[in-house]
């Protein structure tokens, strides 16, 4: 069974990034907007507060305590040239603000791909296409699950394969998972932990589990553990280091290229 590791693929591009951001006039600069400590929130502002680091690029992280605030912050960033990029670390508490929050970004900002006017893809939906690009997974020839339908993943996603005349279905709540077992490729992002059991899974098939949710205090994925043990499957992201270092790498590709757009 192959191992659908983002870390190694995620290197190659950091080393290109960190050439990149050296020969720019300016450090980018990103900013994190976040209304949440939780577990999982916190872990990704540090992991990229960490890569920002690591390439040169300047990470800012505020916590704003209402959906006010962080409509403030959104319009001050907007209007701050030294600021390159600006996401929202999902979900917020009150998830009925998102659409509108996102939408509020100004488009060349939204590094994140969130906003209806977004000047770019969305990070984690094109993280997961460098990811099956990078271990020669054949979407052209393959029937396609898409588990989840959230502005993450699901949707633009579904977007993205429709667009290049893939064969995809997306389940959202209410969908019936056995029919799962029907397709080559499953792609599943809802941050239910345990959702995907082996009834739903036939032999050869393709696992991308891009779901996160906090557990007990422990990361936990959308696939049950009773499947990663199983030896049959064509090929399975690693319960950590999957998708998650790609999508961080294509978000700061996503800074970078807003800077070089600015000085030149």
């Amino acid at each position: 069974m192959k191992l659908l590791s983002g870390k190694e693929l995620a290197g190659f591009i950091k080393e290109r990034q960190v050439h990149q951001v050296h020969s720019l006039k300016t450090k980018p600069k990103l900013l994190i907007i976040r209304d949440s400590d939780n577990p999982v929130i916190t872990k990704y502002v540090k992991l990229k507060q960490r890569y920002g680091e690591d390439i040169g690029v300047i990470v800012e992280d505020h916590r704003a305590d209402n959906s006010d605030a962080l409509r403030e912050e959104i319009i001050r960033a907007n209007a701050d040239p030294s600021i390159n990029g600006i996401i929202i670390q999902l979900p917020l508490r009150d998830k009925s603000q998102t659409d509108t929050l996102c939408n509020l970004i100004a488009p060349d900002k939204d590094v994140d791909g969130l906003g209806a006017n977004t000047s770019y893809d969305s990070a984690t939906a094109t993280a997961i296409l460098w990811l099956l690009a990078g271990y020669d997974i054949p979407l052209d020839r393959s029937k396609i699950a898409l588990v989840g339908r959230g502005k993450l993943v699901g949707t633009p996603l579904y977007k993205m394969f429709t667009n290049s005349g893939y064969d995809v279905d997306i389940f959202h709540r209410g969908s019936d998972l056995t029919k799962l077992n029907q397709y080559d490729i499953i792609i599943t992002a809802t941050g239910q932990p345990g959702l995907i059991t082996n009834s739903m899974v036939k032999p050869g098939a393709i696992l991308v589990d891009a779901g996160t949710a906090s557990e007990d205090g422990v990361l936990k994925g959308d696939l049950a553990d009773e499947v990663r043990k199983r030896s049959d499957l064509a090929a399975i992201t690693p319960t950590t280091g999957g998708v998650g270092p790609l999508t961080v790498t294509c978000l700061f590709d996503h800074v970078i290229t807003t800077n070089t757009n600015s000085t030149n």
